[in-house]
């Protein structure tokens, strides 16, 4: 790391960085000759920094706080180093942390530890997830009372419908595209494909498959950040939010994985369409956690005015063959790379906190041999299924009281999450839509 800095004299600060539960980066500005006591000491704030509501407030009734003299964590660097963060004037690097414990244990209440978690299970059994995501997003202009398209830098002119893989569409904003490309090399995030969506301004940018989980997340986590920050340098915004426009469809986080044996075999190979044993019991897992994860996949107000019947958003818990309309979708195409897709979270999402809820129902799965229900066939919408909770207090309560949930994620986090979650459902009853919509444009 500190070679990084050296072989970059030019940066004059850094910023260290960590996920709080609603993704949001914390962390702290620091001068860049003073880069080596963060990297070598790590750097210290208090625990509760990692559970804020979405507008940075403590939670009124978290332990955290008062009941234990809100105390440090120290937060250490990830594997992943420095890199730049190219939506700001100034060089400047960022250093992506989590926190510990003063005598070194992982603190729970981190989502990437969360994450971290779930593949010591995989590891366990000597299983490697390999994991892809496609990360939906609108580009808005903000600057007036009502949300609409930006206008194209190259024409002027607004386009007001959506546009399903349009060239044109992506060529309207070619420059802010050809920017975040050249930004995603600069920090090693592996963007891949981008598409026009069928929202008004919303676009599709896939992430490579990588057989590292938590770089996935990661990777997702600095893609958000990036999106966002290098729209702003282009005059306006980009926003995950799940459902800006109420007349178009919202913004979805699908995320493909398979798993990899200790020879690198794919598990869910059996040289046919079908898939193995070890893929139907994954799917078992998934379904049978997907109510208690609904907080996960939907995490905020605006979540679940995505999550409606015929929106692209599935509602009902089921899973298919090559079937969109399912929660959970086996793509076609060789055997070799036969995996799950799953289809629920929406862009607003914690990536950690997502991928950790996915693969910690899967390897539950796995673990259990647990059978799902026979795959559907037609339109999921129109079928008799159980479904997804469709609103933010049940997926409080479903969450907090899942046995499922509770084989995932540490008892703390699933405290912390569902105070903050109370805390903010209890303030957000007060806005209108509009001013719901002002805060997530730009937090989530």
């Amino acid at each position: 790391m500190k070679n990084w800095l050296r072989k970059n004299p030019q940066v004059r600060t850094i910023r260290v960085a960590a996920s709080d539960l609603n993704g949001q980066p914390r962390g702290k500005r620091i001068p860049a000759r003073y880069a080596d006591k963060a990297i070598e000491g790590g750097t210290r704030f208090p625990m509760s920094v990692l559970n804020l509501d979405i507008w940075g407030e403590d939670i009124d009734d978290s332990p955290l706080v008062f009941e234990h003299g809100d105390r440090d964590g120290v937060l250490k660097p990830t594997e992943r180093g420095f890199m730049p963060m190219p939506w700001l004037d100034a060089p400047t690097a960022l250093l992506p942390i989590w926190m510990f414990h003063e005598d070194g244990r992982p603190y729970d209440g981190d989502p990437r530890h969360a994450l971290n978690a779930v593949l010591d299970r995989f590891a366990a059994r000597g299983l490697t997830p390999v994991c892809a995501m496609e990360l939906e997003f609108f580009l808005i202009d903000d600057s007036g009372r009502t949300l609409q398209v930006p206008p194209s830098p190259r024409s002027g002119k607004r386009r007001v419908a959506g546009e399903i893989l349009s060239l044109r569409a992506l060529d309207q904003f070619d420059s802010f595209f050809t920017d975040l490309y050249d930004a995603c090399e600069e920090m090693d995030i592996p963007a891949d494909t981008a598409i026009s969506e069928a929202g008004l301004g919303q676009f599709e940018i896939n992430l490579m498959h990588c057989d590292d989980a938590l770089r996935a997340a990661d990777d997702a986590w600095l893609f958000k950040m990036l999106v966002k920050g290098i729209a702003r340098k282009h005059g306006f915004a980009a926003s995950f939010m799940a459902k800006p426009y109420e007349d178009y469809s919202g913004s979805g986080l699908h995320v493909h994985f398979s798993v990899l044996d200790a020879e690198g075999n794919n598990v869910f190979d059996n040289g046919g369409a079908d898939g193995t044993d070890i893929l139907r019991h994954a799917v078992a897992g998934c379904l049978d956690a997907m109510p208690g994860s609904a907080l996960i996949f939907a995490p905020h107000a605006n979540s679940f005015d995505r999550m409606v019947p015929g929106a692209h958003a599935p509602t009902g818990i089921s899973w298919a063959y090559e079937n969109r309309t399912s929660a959970i979708r086996i793509p076609s195409g060789a055997p070799a790379a036969r995996r799950i897709e799953h289809r629920v979270a929406g862009g607003d999402v914690n990536p950690y906190l997502m991928l950790a809820a996915v693969l910690g129902a899967a390897i539950a799965g796995i673990e259990d041999a647990a059978e799902p229900p026979a795959p559907i066939t037609g339109n999921a919408y129109d079928l008799d299924l159980p479904q997804i909770p469709g609103d933010w207090p049940t997926a409080i309560d479903t969450f907090e009281n899942s046995s499922q949930i509770a084989r995932i994620f540490a008892p703390d986090l699933v405290r912390n999450l569902v105070l903050t979650k109370r805390q903010e459902l209890r303030d957000m009853q007060e806005l209108s839509p509009a001013e719901q919509v002002a805060i997530y444009l730009d937090t989530v």
